[in-house]
């Protein structure tokens, strides 16, 4: 953990650096004369369906009759004052898949709440702010393994793994951050992470001892993230969260979420998401998820 802390620190403020630089290059932009009131308060809230249907009868070449459903809300909300910066991040979604003879499966289920106050008042506060941030990561349906049995007790799959807060892992983070202009952010800080596991015989599955409802782990957490539109309607959004625990002396906790929109118009859109999961309290595998959808997006607010 030493060495991976010693490279996250001496990295970080390389990266700072060009940014900073990139940012100078800039024209300033010219003064508005109306004067802002504060606090301004911003807001995206949106809604998407999603789905697709195959069905084949006598169909020579083959294949397997298929419905996909899948919903999504995304929220971000951004309060701004004279000397202070918040942000919250909501996004919740949950898909079903039914293949052939098989039963209902879930395809997509997500429940994940983000929330981060920061100092920005004149001077080098209004880059390099102290930031208190907070997240909430978990699912609302029950989940299952298709392919293997991990509690070895000779049931065969599937076999249920997990369920609402059955993981949840909430995170607490204190440092220094810094922004530029909404599409580049980064923090650095002291954190701390609890990983929640309501049933007791889920909690093997993800590193803990049946009496082990609450793990903590105390140690420092790299946030960063990247939202800008690469092109007319296609944005894209890229999350890397680093959290290396104080009492481990291994590679550092990482999960790093990508997602792409793309606006057809202004009802039908495409989204991709890529998601990288490494834990070593779970598994010495890096965990992949890969989402693709196209469907109807309204705005709600």
């Amino acid at each position: 953990m030493v060495r991976t802390l010693k490279v996250v620190v001496q990295l970080l403020p390389a990266a700072l650096l060009v940014v900073t630089a990139a940012a100078q290059d800039v024209e300033p932009e010219a003064v508005v004369a109306d004067t802002v009131v504060y606090p301004v308060w911003e807001h995206d809230l949106s809604a998407t369906l999603s789905g697709s249907q195959a069905g084949y009868k006598r169909w020579t070449e083959g294949g397997i009759n298929s419905l996909a459903a899948t919903s999504q809300v995304l929220g971000t909300f951004v309060r701004t004052s004279d000397s202070w910066l918040q942000t919250y991040e909501l996004r919740l979604g949950i898909g079903i898949l039914k293949q052939d003879t098989l039963a209902v499966r879930k395809a997509e289920d997500a429940l994940r709440l983000k929330g981060q106050v920061s100092y920005t008042g004149d001077g080098k506060f209004h880059s390099f702010s102290p930031t208190v941030a907070v997240g909430l990561r978990t699912q609302f349906a029950p989940g299952f393994n298709y392919t293997k049995n991990p509690f070895e007790d000779g049931r065969n799959p599937p076999v249920k793994v997990s369920d609402f807060f059955s993981p949840a892992t909430f995170t607490q983070s204190l440092g220094m951050g810094f922004h530029s202009d909404f599409t580049f952010s980064q923090r650095l800080g002291i954190a701390a992470k609890e990983t929640v596991i309501l049933i007791e015989r889920f909690r093997p599955v993800y590193g803990q001892v049946p009496s082990e409802s609450v793990r903590l782990q105390l140690g420092i957490e790299s946030h960063t993230e990247v939202d800008r539109e690469v092109f007319s309607n296609v944005q894209v959004k890229s999350t890397l969260g680093l959290f290396a625990a104080f009492n481990q002396d291994e590679l550092p906790d990482a999960l790093w979420e990508n997602a792409v929109l793309m606006k057809v118009n202004d009802w039908l859109s495409t989204n991709l998401e890529v998601v990288a999961l490494y834990d070593r309290d779970i598994s010495d595998a890096v965990q992949i998820k890969e989402v693709f959808s196209v469907g109807i997006s309204i705005v709600i607010m």
